[in-house]
């Protein structure tokens, strides 16, 4: 059991561990390093290295896993992280606790969708820029494709309008590759 790295005395980066873990339970996705950085950083809890750290500490004990999707690091909970938390949990503050659930709560829809619905683009070896755009559940990619486009700008309006239109862009080819043609 990893419990052992946390050392209750009056150090500030346990209780950070445990309230990021304590997020990541809270959520049946994974939260990236940004929406995670926001609660803390937007509430003065703690400074972007400290957080930085608390991150690094909390992966390398294997209490919680990082995935790199496109410069994007996204986290979740490990069994070993939600046995820690269980052991510690009541260590958290209520007032933390209410603040970290209202922030789920007022920012759970936006930080699904920048987690399911993911857009990137990059300058191929042609010269051309290559968009790249995914939907996925969990771990699961849904739906993942490539275009080629002729210029920067126009990769731009891509990723940017990626955000607004997978919903309808997926359900519309599901739609029309599950049908069957007259």
């Amino acid at each position: 059991m990893y419990w052992y790295h946390f050392n209750m005395s009056n150090d500030p980066k346990t209780l950070y561990k445990l309230m990021v873990l304590h997020m990541l339970r809270q959520v049946n996705f994974p939260l990236t390093e940004n929406q995670i950085s926001d609660f803390f950083l937007s509430r003065d809890y703690t400074n972007y290295f400290t957080l930085k750290e608390v991150l690094a500490e909390l992966s390398a004990s294997k209490l919680i896993d990082v995935e790199m999707i496109h410069n994007t690091s996204r986290y979740e909970i490990t069994e070993e992280g939600e046995n820690t938390l269980e052991v510690f949990d009541k260590k958290i503050p209520s007032v933390i606790i209410e603040d970290i659930e209202k922030f789920l709560k007022d920012n759970r829809f936006k930080m699904r969708n920048e987690v399911t619905n993911t857009s990137d683009y990059y300058k191929s070896t042609s010269g051309d820029y290559i968009v790249h755009c995914e939907v996925r559940e969990g771990k699961a990619i849904l739906m993942s494709f490539d275009f080629s486009v002729p210029d920067e700008e126009q990769a731009q309006i891509m990723v940017n309008n990626w955000k607004d239109r997978s919903s309808d862009i997926y359900a519309y080819l599901f739609k029309a590759l599950m049908s069957e043609q007259d």
